[in-house]
């Protein structure tokens, strides 16, 4: 169940001490990736940190890492049960995410990490991790329509949630490329609540514009906005461009662009584009790196797609930006998420029913069958593209079955 608000995770966290110092991120697209940029950056100055995302993507507790490495189940587990019984004897009532989030905040404190990376988990002003006490800078990346059942259903009204990380005197960074409306929002707040904001733009960052024509749009962007998070919480390192660019250029996140081995899966040579992207922005942002780097040449073959979908998504929005005359479609749907009992997937005929089914080549309903989804999809794309997206659920699904060795 989701259900924002602040009082439960307070109770849980009113004699933790926060020794350390936090970079919090919000946003609708490009958070997670911010966070591990920013990581990166750390880690190549050799500054102790932790970072907590979410959702996570293969085990519960592979959301909070602490040096760029997941936490031990072990660690997890002790420190999940400590915040367990402290909400029972507390009778906090506090969500799954909060037990979650009070987790990864005992570990952060437990491990003494100098600084700690946070992801928002919905919204930002009532959401759990904003519960932080030393924030060092905020970060707002790229706003979307996402949510709104709870954040509201215009930009303005999404952006002014997300704003609620700000704080007086701490610096808040927000990526330009947001729409003017959405700027002027974060503008108000600020001069509202007394934050100097600063607009990350690559046009304006010479950092950034050491990786332009080699990463996506997209990714120089988010990029952009930790430079310039990481120059403010750490002004002597963040010049050291030998240092940092390298550590960027090995990074890796996973479930975004990335290009995946699922031979052992489809039992001969294949490689496939694993992609979360679940709402229309980031839709986008996937149709272009498509159309620029497989709909390309004179005849480019045609994308056959594994999608799956989170249950209330506009996902025919999400499939106009995607699919083209002639493509193939799988629908399939992913399976329960551990710890997040209030996710359901999109059942597969709905899903189906969302994607302009006219223009297709072939489709196909997996249901439940996620490795019988990627195998049909293998086997109809040919050697043609395979792209496998909608949902970082569907994603940490097939990172699963690769883990796992199914066959």
């Amino acid at each position: 169940m989701i259900e924002l608000g602040l009082t439960r995770i307070q109770t849980l966290l009113q004699k933790t001490p926060q020794t350390w110092k936090a970079i919090h991120v919000a946003g609708t697209n490009g958070k997670g990736s911010i966070c591990a940029y920013l990581t990166a950056m750390l880690r190549a100055n050799n500054i102790s940190c932790g970072r907590f995302t979410s959702p996570h993507l293969i085990d519960r507790w592979d959301c909070i890492s602490i040096n760029d490495n997941p936490v031990l189940e072990a660690k997890f587990r002790h420190y999940e049960d400590l915040v367990k019984t402290r909400n029972d004897q507390l009778q906090a009532g506090a969500t799954e995410f909060e037990l979650l989030a009070a987790t990864a905040f005992e570990i952060f404190e437990a491990e003494q990490v100098e600084v700690g990376v946070i992801e928002v988990g919905l919204g930002g002003r009532l959401d759990a991790t904003n519960v932080l006490k030393n924030k060092a800078v905020t970060i707002i990346s790229k706003i979307g329509l996402d949510h709104q059942a709870m954040l509201g259903n215009t930009l303005e009204e999404i952006a002014l949630q997300k704003a609620g990380i700000m704080r007086a005197a701490v610096p808040c960074v927000v990526d330009a490329s947001n729409p003017q409306n959405v700027l002027d929002v974060f503008e108000s707040h600020g001069k509202q609540t007394g934050v100097p904001l600063i607009h990350a733009s690559p046009e304006s960052s010479g950092f950034a514009q050491l990786f332009q024509g080699t990463f996506e749009p997209h990714q120089v962007q988010n990029l952009t906005a930790a430079h310039e998070a990481f120059k403010l919480a750490y002004p002597q390192y963040a010049q050291s461009a030998d240092i940092l660019t390298p550590a960027i250029m090995n990074m890796k996140w996973q479930g975004r662009l990335q290009i995946l081995d699922i031979t052992s899966l489809v039992k001969k040579p294949r490689e496939v584009l694993l992609d979360g992207a679940h709402n229309p922005q980031s839709a986008k942002v996937l149709a272009d790196y498509v159309d620029k780097h497989y709909r390309v040449g004179h005849s480019p073959k045609p994308v056959t797609w594994v999608l799956a979908a989170s249950d209330g998504k506009d996902f025919a929005e999400v499939s106009r930006h995607l699919i083209r005359p002639g493509d193939a479609v799988v629908a399939v749907e992913f399976g329960p998420v551990d710890g997040m009992p209030w996710v359901r997937a999109m059942k597969t005929d709905a899903l189906l029913k969302a994607v302009p089914h006219d223009s297709l080549s072939s489709q196909h309903d997996a249901q439940k069958d996620v490795l019988g989804s990627i195998r049909w999809a293998a086997e109809t794309a040919g050697d043609g593209p395979l792209v496998i997206a909608g949902s970082l659920y569907l994603v940490s699904d097939v990172l699963r079955l690769l883990r796992d060795g199914k066959s």
